[in-house]
This record gives C-alpha cells, structure tokens and sequence, in this order.
C-alpha cells in the first residue's frame, strides 16, 4: 500500500516565509517545478490566516485599469477608476470604451433595490399534513426565531422566512441582511442557532438538515433571478439620438433590433441572464478586490433591456439580481485586494451598496460596448486579433 507523502505544515505556526519557502521546496522536489513566479509576492504571510491554508505563493493576475467611469447614484456618486484582473486582450479596452460614450452621454444612473443573503434548511416530518402545518408555526413563532438567529450577529438582520412545503418536508428560506459582508457564513451560523431552537419546540419534527440546497450556494437560480440573492442592482442610461450615432456609427434601433434576436437566443439556450457577458466585468473586479470568485455562479445573472423612446434616444438598463459582495471580511482585507477596494473608496463599513452601483455601470458599459461590436461584425474580430489571444 502507497505511504502519502504530507505537504509540509506545521499546526502551531504555519503562516510564515519560513513556511512558505518549506512548501515551494517541497513541491520542486516532488514535481521537478522551480517557483520563481509563485514564490514572489510583497505581503508577511501572517495576515492569511482565515483565508488560505498551505500557503506556498501566489498567482500573479494582471490588473487593467478602465475608466473614468461617471456615476450618479444613490450610493456611488462621481468619476470612477475600475481595476480589473483579467488575461483576456481587449476585456478592459471594450469596457474603457463604453465607459467614455456613457461619460459623454452624462453618466450612468444606479440604485440598489434589495438585499439579501440566504440558509435554508429542510425539515422531515412523519406526513405531508405535520409539513404543512409546521409552516403555519413558523409564522407564529417569527419574532422567537429571529431573535435566536440574531443574538449570533452584531450585523445580520433576520428579513423574513419563506416556506416550500414538498410531501412530508418543509423547505425553509431564511433571508437575512448582511451588512458589508457578503455573509454565508454569518446566515449559516444564524440559521444554525435558530434551528436548534426550532427543533427544540416543535416535538412534529423528525430532523432537519441546515442546507436543503435551495440557498443555492454557488449555483444559479431562478429563484434568485425573481427575488434577490446579495445585492438587487441596476444600472441605467439615455444616450442622446446624436451622440449615439456619432460615436457608434450606427442608428440606435439597430441596437434595439440586436437585443430583440439575442434574448430569444439566451431563452432557446436557457442562459442565466439576456445579456453577452455580465461574467467578465464582474469576475475581473471580484478577483482585483477580493471577492468569493465562485460567486460569480450566482452573481453574473442579469436582465437586460433596450428601447428607443419617444425623441429617438436610446434608453438602456441592467439589473443584477444575485450581485454576492462585500466590502469588509473575507479577502478584502488582504494587501493588494485592499488597495483595489480602496481606488473605487469602497473598503470597509458602510461601503458595499457603493460597491454595487460601480459593479453593476461597469457591466453596463462593457454590454452595450459588446453590443456594438458584435453588430459590426469585423470589428468584433479585428479588436481580438488586435490586442486578444490571436495576436
């Protein structure tokens, strides 16, 4: 039988160069790999505890700059610098692109609508009629559960509790508030509190589990499409008809026209969202910043829509429905992270919805720069052969 050879950890003090060079070593060793490039970084390894394990080096992202991205929101107000960590050629020029009509047009406008962070445990009964009526105490017992799953958090605020009632179990959905932090793990300790309670007064109940899976933890949903997972925000637009024809050359109709075909197209294939690439912007700021990037699962969902208006301007929305940040905890407070969240002035408290609006301007312009191109056809080609990966 095969004796497995332990990557290098010491249990007591692992977070230190000493550490770090003692794994990159290691793996040389087994692999025959010299690490020049993962064994370089600028930060003391003491600050990762809670956020890597096995720390051996990183990987280098190169980070673009778009911008000036103007703002007028509800949270985020002004011009913008967005940095974005990518290796796809011509990303962060297509979204510097729109950026500068937008800015000519006066800017974007931007509100975040909801909020909200979800557990959500399953609970077995004997029979369907003690499933059904469990979902009726629930309901009377609101204020007692909320206040047990909030004597675990300074922050999160327990919103409501939606009820799926399926056979002999009960789908509970706690939606929760979760401050500057993104949250899972706030609403997964709350709900955890709670339910012990639950089980604890309701003698009907012959188990539960903490997660029936319709939190929908790092996967797209539906469900989150119509309510709200994270942030709910949206971004909008009028362009001036002269302005819009001026630097795109084309009429806006033809745009409109365009977003007619690739809806019907996003519903044959039954897509996550009516758009072209929400996922890039948001992948490339969530990785610049810190961010959880398996959220993007959830988080790249949107809803797209286009019409000329009555004086010929082109009127242009986008809302996330399932936009998953924060601006505080997990990997915003490491060194570089820290620093990308600090160029949009959105690290720390009080900063996520700010946060939201610039994400969700910068799909804005990164779709419609998209849009444009695809329409034109060559232009779509010779921008990637240009500065893509057929350079």
């Amino acid at each position: 039988m095969l004796e497995r050879t332990k990557i290098p950890r010491n249990d007591s003090n692992d977070y230190t160069l000493e550490m770090a060079k003692l794994r990159q070593n290691f793996i040389t060793t087994m692999t025959g790999t010299e690490l020049h490039h993962v064994s370089s970084f600028s930060f003391d390894p003491k600050v990762l505890p809670g956020n890597i394990e096995h720390f051996t080096g990183v990987a280098q992202v190169p980070i673009g700059i778009a911008g000036p991205l103007l703002i007028h929101g509800e949270h985020a107000n002004g011009e913008f610098y967005v940095p974005l960590a990518t290796t796809e050629g011509t990303l962060v020029a297509s979204y510097n692109r729109g950026m500068k009509l937008f800015y000519e047009a006066g800017g974007i406008t931007t509100t975040v609508s909801d909020d909200s962070m979800q557990r959500a445990p399953v609970f077995v009964f004997e029979n369907a009629i003690f499933a059904r009526n469990f979902g009726e105490w629930i309901d009377e017992h609101f204020y007692d559960i909320k206040e047990q799953a909030e004597s675990t958090t300074k922050t999160g605020k327990l919103k409501k509790i939606e009820k799926f009632h399926v056979g002999n179990m009960m789908f509970l959905r706690f939606n929760f508030s979760t401050g500057d932090a993104a949250g899972q793990n706030m609403v997964g300790k709350a709900t955890w509190v709670a339910c012990n309670w639950i089980m604890k007064n309701n003698p009907t109940i012959k188990r539960y589990t903490l997660s029936g899976n319709i939190d929908t933890d790092k996967k797209y949903s539906h469900l989150n499409t119509l309510s709200t997972r994270g942030k709910r925000v949206t971004a909008e637009i009028t362009i001036p008809r002269k302005l819009f024809i001026d630097f795109m050359k084309l009429p806006p109709e033809a745009v409109v026209k365009m977003r007619y075909t690739t809806t019907l197209g996003a519903f044959i294939s039954g897509a996550n969202n009516n758009g072209l690439h929400s996922a890039n912007a948001i992948t490339a700021i969530f990785i610049a910043t810190g961010q959880d990037v398996a959220n993007i699962a959830e988080s790249s969902s949107a809803i797209a829509y286009a019409e000329v208006t009555e004086n010929g301007d082109y009127y242009y929305f986008i809302t996330l429905p399932s936009l998953i940040i924060a601006t505080y905890g997990g990997g915003t407070g490491l060194p570089t992270q820290k620093e990308c969240l600090e160029i949009l002035g959105c690290y720390g408290a009080g900063k996520v919805y700010k946060f939201a609006e610039i994400i969700a301007a910068t799909v804005l312009c990164g779709e419609f720069s998209l849009a444009t191109a695809v329409i034109s056809g060559g232009e779509w080609v010779s921008s990637h052969e240009k500065l893509g990966r057929n350079r």
